[in-house]
């Protein structure tokens, strides 16, 4: 896909749902007794293979575009899948079912694609284990597929390694069906959308700064879930409107949960255009419109606590630096070896095809700017939907056009991307 650069980016946008709360309102509907409707759903291929493993195991679940309706009866009354539980390219999807599996009495098979292959599952599997289930894999149930036979399991006290949503999500699932109270501990704290969404289906969690504990045993009630735009996709266009000359953008219903609005810190940091409408859902989620207008950056430094709540955004971060004033270095962020690509690295390799100046680290990079960026090259998303969008927007300020390779991996959280591009380009 040829990219060219644009003069000025302008106009309204409403921001794809959230893939996180996508997921999770999924799988919380399809365990919950009664019926869950949910709105602005992301129909991503991430979220749709949700959807498909939750119908293998017999839940009804209806789709009308954007529009979900779950049709659950409880935790008792899934079903041993006749067949494997494909969950394409998502660590999202795997992750958190395996922690609703464990506690299921019956056999099943989970794999993905060759980049869910490729990824750690013992992270998870590990702790499952502990809690009794009876999961094996690759290399002693670190790669998948996993074959996973579930039911009879204890609660534990679980530290985990690494501040990781998934793991956390996983283990308080499986404390949701264990007996006794489990508590999952994090060296700090990362994205709460499972606590915040399991309380809104009626479960009772225990939250200190770093820890959550629940206890088994207890019902989630169907519910009616909006998900408000993904902070994780709004951030390229955030990027965009600080990069492209004469550029104002607003983002409607963007979700703001703290744990997640580390991106807005940063651009904050680095000296961004940024006006905040926040909004009150009264759904447990925080969200609201942002508007964006192009601006002279600053460097700065990214590490520690607030890496976790940014983490998928590092990629556009980096574009970002490219065009700040200064050395731009992010440091603790070893976890991004493991995403679809090894982020770091990949996003040094494209990014210097396009004439910065990146150094990769062993966990993070640094980033010299302001680099003016030539282009005309041809690049690539690795099948990686981060890397994809970060080199949609890189293109709208080279000043050559560059070839993008295998583009539709947006898909996997923003299928209307470069449509969207293409829609603020034209009102400019």
């Amino acid at each position: 896909m040829k990219r060219g650069k644009v003069s000025s980016l302008k106009g309204e946008l409403h921001i794809p749902g959230d893939k996180s709360i996508s997921h999770r309102s999924v799988m919380f509907g399809a365990i919950a007794e009664g019926k869950t409707v949910i709105k602005n759903f992301l129909p991503g291929a991430d979220c749709l293979s949700t959807i498909d493993c939750f119908k293998k195991m017999g839940v009804e679940i209806e789709r009308d575009n954007s529009d979900v309706t779950v049709y659950g009866k409880g935790l008792d009354q899934l079903a041993e899948p006749g067949e494997l539980l494909d969950v394409g390219n998502s660590g999202t999807t795997i992750r958190l079912m395996l922690g609703i599996l464990a506690g299921r009495p019956f056999h099943s098979t989970v794999a993905g694609d060759d980049s869910i292959a490729k990824r750690p599952m013992k992270r998870v599997t590990d702790p499952l284990r502990q809690m009794g289930a009876k999961i094996d894999g690759r290399a002693g149930g670190e790669y998948t597929p996993l074959a996973v036979r579930g039911g009879n399991l204890a609660a534990i006290d679980f530290q985990s390694p690494v501040a990781s949503a998934q793991i956390k999500s996983a283990v308080l699932l499986a404390g949701l069906q264990a007996d006794g109270t489990t508590t999952v501990t994090e060296p700090h704290k990362s994205r709460d959308h499972t606590e915040r969404m399991l309380s809104m289906f009626g479960v009772r969690l225990e939250e200190s700064d770093t820890s959550v504990s629940i206890t088994g045993g207890q019902t989630l009630k169907g519910t009616d879930v909006f998900v408000p735009g993904d902070i994780s996709s709004a951030a390229f266009f955030l990027a965009a409107g600080s990069l492209v000359p004469e550029s104002e953008i607003v983002l409607k219903n963007v979700g703001l949960n703290p744990t997640r609005t580390g991106i807005i810190d940063v651009l904050e940091k680095m000296g961004a255009d940024l006006e905040i409408e926040a909004k009150d859902t009264g759904s447990g989620e925080l969200y609201g419109d942002l508007k964006i207008k192009a601006a002279s950056l600053k460097a700065t430094e990214i590490s520690g606590d607030l890496i976790p709540r940014l983490i998928d955004e590092i990629p556009i971060i980096a574009l970002l630096a490219t065009q700040a004033e200064g050395m731009t270095v992010i440091k603790d962020a070893a976890e991004l070896k493991v995403k679809e690509t090894n982020r770091i690295d990949t996003v040094a390799s494209e990014l210097k095809k396009l004439g910065a100046r990146i150094e990769p680290t062993e966990d993070g990079m640094k980033i010299y700017g302001k680099t003016p960026l030539t282009g005309g090259a041809q690049v690539s998303s690795h099948g990686d939907h981060r890397i994809g969008m970060m080199l949609g927007i890189a293109a709208c300020i080279c000043e050559n056009p560059i070839d993008i390779a295998r583009p539709e991996a947006v898909s996997v959280s923003y299928p209307t991307f470069f449509e969207h591009i293409e829609k603020l380009a034209k009102k400019a």
